[in-house]
């Protein structure tokens, strides 16, 4: 039996297995995907450990940075980004992948933006950077980088630099009102922002994408729509980088569609919905 899992902590509240096995039912694929709560110390035992029906690994908070110390090869996303979602095993050295970068990328598109020149980042911690690498990728060339400890963000200076994006860092108080035509939210779920401060991002108007979709609608969403802006949640994106996970499993390649893909998306959708 060929098995995949999620390993994070914690790990309870995931909705990967739910995706995953809508997808591998759908495909005819004898295929388990589990959970299991894995520490940042105990990571590289458990994966010693791992039988070799062990085909490949999700990873999520906070094993991102140790997976990607774990694996011998990494795609572009994963260098840039210093993290790796997603481990190809399938009894060989581990291979590694950054598939929130191409699913920020995917969701943002189907919500119309593409093309962009100017973007905002709310937060600097590491999915501000898949998400600069995405802005980039829809064509990005100044993102202003809004956080609550601005030193933070000096490694998102330096990766803009190596993207060719000008990044302009402000302190979460000094955030000004311009114009902005989408604007990330990397926020951990449930984080605390002043009122004050959410009304004066969401007043720079534009869609507020926040990648957060347990703690719905958070406080930026909130002020988002109380000034007649639009917000999404993550579940496009939790949806389009756990296609790309499926797609590396079954053939190692993110970008190769998986068979009769289309109808795969659907059942995982209604999947994700709870349907």
């Amino acid at each position: 039996m060929t098995t995949l899992e999620v390993w994070g902590d914690p790990i309870a509240h995931s909705l990967s297995p739910r995706l995953h096995a809508a997808a591998y039912a759908e495909l005819g694929w004898e295929w388990t995907y589990g959970r299991r709560r894995v520490a940042e110390a105990a990571f590289a035992n458990e994966l010693a450990r791992a039988g070799s029906e062990l085909r490949g690994l999700s990873l999520t908070f906070p094993l991102k940075n140790v997976a990607f110390h774990a694996a011998v090869s990494r795609d572009r996303s994963a260098e840039l980004t210093g993290a790796v979602n997603t481990l190809l095993l399938n009894g060989a050295a581990p291979r590694g992948f950054n598939t929130d970068v191409g699913g920020i990328v995917a969701d943002l598109r189907e919500h119309g933006v593409d093309g962009v020149d100017r973007a905002r980042i709310v937060g600097a911690g590491a999915t501000a950077t898949s998400a600069l690498v995405a802005l980039a990728e829809l064509g990005a060339a100044h993102v202003e980088v809004v956080a609550r400890r601005p030193a933070a963000a000096a490694a998102l200076v330096t990766l803009g630099e190596a993207l060719g994006v000008a990044v302009a860092v402000r302190a979460m108080d000094a955030a000004g009102a311009a114009s902005i035509p989408v604007t990330i939210s990397a926020l951990p779920g449930g984080a605390e922002v002043r009122p004050e401060d959410a009304a004066a991002l969401a007043a720079g108007g534009g869609l507020l994408y926040d990648v957060v979709y347990g703690h719905w609608p958070t406080a930026l969403a909130r002020a988002w729509q109380d000034a007649g802006g639009t917000a999404r949640d993550g579940l496009g994106m939790l949806l389009q980088q756990a296609l790309r996970q499926i797609r590396i499993f079954h053939t190692g390649d993110p970008a190769e569609p998986l068979p009769d893909e289309a109808a795969v998306v659907a059942v995982m959708r209604r999947a994700l919905m709870g349907d």
